[in-house]
Order: C-alpha cells, then structure tokens, then sequence
C-alpha cells in the first residue's frame, strides 16, 4: 500500500478521532463514547508505529503523531474521565441494553421462576424431596443455617466471619451467573440448564425450610439481596440466551460475525450484573446474615431494594 492509499484509506477515521479530541480540548469529554474512543486511540498508535516503519511522508507521520500525543493526555492524564464513562456505562448503557434485550431477560426470568415456585411447593408438600438435590448432610445443615438462634444466619457452623463470607459471596454469585452467560454459546442450551438448575435448586431449599417452621427466618434473610443477585442471575441468563440466538440463528450474518455482534451487545449487560453481584454480596454478608436486624427491617429494606432495582430498567433515560 502506497502512503496515498494508506491515508485515502484510513482517514475518515483520523478525521473522527480529529474531532474527539476538540470535543475534548472544549471540555465536552462526558459526551464522548469512551469504548469508541479509545478503539481510534489505538488505531492511531497502531498506525503511527506502521507509518514510521515504511518511511511514510512527514506530513502522516506528524499528523498522527500529533493526534495519538493528544489522545495519551486525555487517556493518561484525567483518571476521573475513566470514572465518568464507567458511571455513564452503569447508569445509562447498561439498563438501555437491558431493555434492548428485554426479550432474552423475560424467557431468563420464566425458565428461573417456574421452577423456583414448582419446586418450592412440591418441596414443602414433601420435604424429602430435598435429597434429590443435594445428599442428607446438606439438607441437615439447612437447619442450622437458618435457625432463629443462629448467630449470623445462613451460615454454616464453622463459617468465618463476615469479610471473609463477603469474599465467598462474591466467588459464588459471580460464578453462577458467568456459566448463565458463557454456556450460553452452545445454542443456549448451557444457559437454560442453569437457569432451570439454579431455580429449581433455590425453589427446593425455600421449600424444605418452610416446611421445617423456618420461613421466618429464612425469608428475611434471602429477601433483600435477592434483589439485585436474582435479577442479575436472570440477565446473565439472558444474555447466555442471546449468544445462543447468534449462534443457532444467525441471520444473513456469518455465525461468527453474528455471535461477535451479540458479545458486543450483552458485554455491557454482564459487566453491569457483575457490580449487581458484588453489591448483593456485600448485601448477603453484613445486613442479611445480621441476627440483630428484626425482620421488619429486612422486609422493608427489601421492598426498597426491588423498588430501586425495578425503577433502575424502567425509568432510566435510554442511553445516547
């Protein structure tokens, strides 16, 4: 490629990156796309360091030179610039997306729901169908857990402390609802199994311990981090489900090129149910386990949580 072609070729997108920067320099950076910017930063460099490997003309040379400069500024310079884009992904892509993709979230929701409540009932009409699930010494320390005079509820004895159980939530929810989304690459398969696996699992506990006289217990200990961990859950799912849409039904696109697309949609989704997540752990190790909290408390608490979370992808402006 002569230095001609190579500037006919790319500069539309110089001239883009051009126009980024006195976005910048006019102190307009929160209106930029920060993934997009920092995708024509990197094109820059690239081609800056190509440009000086074959000898191109000056006048390429500098111009690049002088845009990547700039770009490194702002990059490198303002640490609040990251920060502003990470808030504006969270606070605004993040639920627009949701609500791009809410068919994937509703089917998330029913293959969890369903058999939540079928075998939350099936469970508490015979509570020895708990074994099916998990082996007798499991389902023994269920009573444990969550008995009244427990010192920090939903524990095991021998547990630690609420840092460290903080850390375990985290490890534990994140995994859960990353095999939600990664599985799904397999025509979705992996992410209804989960999803049908982890509700009938949760379904059957809530059964098994209401069917022992420990629903008061229980019920406000699970009922205000479950608003942001199950909701998360339920998107990763979803958006396991809309990679195994690319993959089975790939449109006019190219299977790769379609399941790339969808990557890039959901992408935003899971980082959002990640910071989800960690907030729900952080829910589960210092307020839910707390034995002190009256369960007034907790209930109300929840009703406030679910409130914010189910206004945070309804009334969210859509994302720019």
């Amino acid at each position: 490629m002569t230095p001609l072609q190579f500037e006919a070729a790319h500069a539309a997108r110089w001239s883009e990156f051009e126009r980024c920067l006195q976005q910048s320099a006019k102190g307009r950076e929160q209106e930029l796309d920060a993934a997009r910017f920092l995708e024509l930063f990197r094109m820059c460099c690239e081609h800056l360091a190509l440009a000086q490997a074959r000898g191109f003309p000056a006048h390429i040379i500098e111009r690049l030179s002088v845009m990547t400069a700039a770009g490194h500024q702002i990059v490198y310079r303002r640490a609040d610039f990251g920060l502003a884009r990470i808030a504006g992904v969270l606070l605004k892509r993040f639920p627009a997306e949701v609500r791009a993709q809410r068919r994937y979230a509703l089917a998330a929701m029913l293959l969890l729901v369903v058999p939540t409540l079928a075998l939350g009932v099936a469970t508490y009409a015979d509570p020895y169908l708990i074994r099916s699930l998990v082996d007798s010494r499991t389902a023994d320390a269920f009573e444990t857990m969550y008995s009244p005079s427990a010192q920090a509820i939903g524990r095991a004895r021998g547990a630690g402390g609420d840092w460290m159980m903080f850390g375990f939530y985290i490890m534990n929810n994140i995994g859960i609802a990353f095999q939600s989304y990664v599985t799904g690459i397999v025509f979705g398969v992996g992410s209804v199994f989960f999803l049908l696996y982890n509700g009938a699992f949760g379904g059957a506990v809530a059964g098994y311990v209401t069917a022992l006289g420990l629903g008061g217990t229980f019920y406000p200990f699970v009922v205000t981090h479950s608003a942001f961990e199950l909701t998360a859950i339920v998107l990763c799912g979803g958006a396991g489900l809309r990679l195994g849409h690319s993959v089975l039904l790939p449109g006019r696109l190219p299977r790769l090129a379609a399941l790339q697309t969808a990557a890039r949609e959901t992408s935003v989704i899971v980082f959002g149910a990640a910071v989800m997540l960690v907030i729900a752990a952080a829910i589960e190790a210092f307020w839910s386990s707390a034995a002190w909290v009256a369960p007034g408390a907790k209930y109300a608490c929840a009703a406030a949580c679910w409130m914010l979370v189910i206004l945070f992808f309804t009334r969210r402006p859509h994302a720019g």
